[in-house]
């Protein structure tokens, strides 16, 4: 069972990571994309992962926390304590390993390929995190249907694989290099799955603190890497539309897709 498990796990999350693939193959369908395009298209996704985050992890996770019947106090600051250590480990990736943001302007002027790299990997940054969330939601089949969490991760790395194909164009690519490059980098999406599968095997107990831990490193991608990055003052109502539309989207997934 625990091997079907890990193996279920980490082919929800190689999907998902190839439909980053598939976001940077967008690269052939249109000459030129505005980064407002972008933005909107990250916007919707950061929506979708927002609620991805709070019905497929946070909300699950504190139900079950609280149906155990212990001292809630104790039980509470837990909770919270696994969420902030959720936050906290992506902050420190982040602070640790060199990365840049918004090195996109829009498909067409040139910019130089080491900005361009460390923006990409600022991205591969968020997909650690994503493949954890993952794998700790096949970890925890028993508590929550993975399924829309999934979903919502494949959604979001759409344009996050447009986006790397735009950057890397920009930066002299071809842009069929551009687009297999994107697929590479989808392909670190299942190492965090593995992570994740390991971490809620090692004891049934941690199952809830897992899933606690992993939907905050979703909150801090959402909130400190991707709203930062899309929000702007003239396209602030835009932005706002499209983030409701994605939450709103992705709310109604995991209700269809409750057991």
């Amino acid at each position: 069972m625990i091997n079907d498990v890990f193996l279920q796990g980490f082919l929800a999350a190689l999907m998902a990571g190839a439909v980053t693939g598939c976001g940077g193959l967008c690269i052939f369908f249109k000459k030129r994309y505005l980064k407002a395009e972008i933005n909107q298209f990250l916007n919707l996704a950061a929506g979708v992962m927002l609620a991805a985050s709070f019905f497929s992890l946070l909300v699950p996770s504190m139900e079950d926390i609280i149906g155990q019947g212990g001292d809630i106090y104790e039980e509470a600051f837990s909770y919270v304590a696994a969420v902030f250590a959720g936050v906290l480990l992506v902050w420190i990736l982040n602070l640790v390993l060199p990365h840049e943001h918004n090195a996109m302007g829009h498909h067409g002027p040139h910019f130089d390929l080491r900005k361009a790299w460390l923006f990409i990997i600022a991205i591969t940054l968020h997909k650690l995190p994503e493949g954890l969330a993952v794998g700790v939601a096949y970890g925890a089949e028993s508590l929550v249907n993975p399924l829309s969490l999934v979903i919502g991760i494949a959604a979001h790395n759409i344009p996050e694989g447009l986006t790397i194909a735009i950057s890397l164009v920009g930066a002299g690519y071809t842009r069929l290099k551009a687009a297999g490059t994107a697929f590479l980098i989808g392909l670190v999406q299942p190492l965090g799955a593995l992570l994740g599968l390991v971490l809620m095997n090692i004891s049934f107990n941690i199952v809830p603190y897992g899933m606690a831990l992993a939907g905050g490193t979703l909150l801090f991608v959402v909130v400190n890497e991707i709203l930062p990055e899309t929000y702007g003052s003239k396209e602030t109502d835009k932005s706002a539309a499209a983030v409701f539309l994605g939450f709103i989207l992705m709310t109604y997934l995991t209700m269809v897709f409750h057991e």
